[in-house]
C-alpha cells in the first residue's frame, strides 16, 4: 500500500505533486462551501435574522476560514512550492560556484 505522499509508479513526480495539491484544495473548498451554508442555515433557523443590527455571526467564520482557503488556492494554483524550492536551490548553487 502506498502512502499519500508517494508518487505512483509511472507518474511524473512533479506533475503528481501539483495534481495532489490541486485535489486537496478542491476538497477544502467544497468543505468550506458546505459548512458556510450550514452556518447560515443555523443562523436563519435560530432567529438570527430578527435580532441584532450588527453583522450576522456566520460572516466571521466565513471570513477567517476564507483566508485559509485563499492561501490554499495560492499554494495549489498560483505558485507551487516546488518551483520556489528549485529557484532557491539554483540561487544557492550560483552563490557557491560564482
Amino acid at each position: 500500500m502506498e502512502s499519500y505522499n508517494t508518487t505512483p509508479t509511472g507518474r511524473d513526480p512533479h506533475l503528481w505533486e501539483i495534481a495532489r495539491r490541486r485535489a486537496s484544495f478542491k476538497g477544502h473548498l467544497v468543505t468550506y462551501l458546505i459548512m458556510s451554508v450550514f452556518f447560515w442555515v443555523i443562523w436563519f433557523f435560530t432567529g438570527g435574522r430578527t435580532y441584532g443590527s450588527g453583522l450576522p455571526w456566520p460572516v466571521w467564520p466565513m471570513f477567517g476560514w476564507g483566508i485559509g482557503v485563499f492561501f490554499h488556492y495560492m499554494g495549489a494554483y498560483v505558485r507551487p512550492r516546488r518551483d520556489t524550492t528549485e529557484q532557491e536551490y539554483e540561487k544557492l548553487v550560483k552563490e557557491r560556484n560564482p
